[in-house]
């Protein structure tokens, strides 16, 4: 299945839920824009072989900063972010 990695950073977009989501997930309190900061790095850094798409989701892992988020492939929102 092909991965357009640059179509992902681009379009990639929150919900007011994710944002709690992602606070919660990674036991932080981020503002929204520090939210978006940290994925919008995470995504940038993240080499092309780490991202997966299964079934109706992208998987977005990173070993550097210990986390994988989840990207809806239809919308690209943002689902969740995940410590591994």
């Amino acid at each position: 299945m092909n991965v357009n990695r640059e179509e992902i950073i681009k379009k990639h977009c929150y919900t007011e839920l994710v944002y709690q989501r992602i606070n919660k997930k990674l036991k932080t309190s981020l503002s929204n824009l520090e939210s978006e900061q940290f994925i919008k790095k995470i995504l940038e850094e993240t080499e092309i072989e780490n991202y997966i798409k299964k079934g109706k989701n992208f998987y977005i892992s990173n070993e550097v900063y210990n986390v994988r988020i989840t990207v809806n492939s239809n919308t690209f929102r943002i689902i969740t972010v995940d410590e591994f």
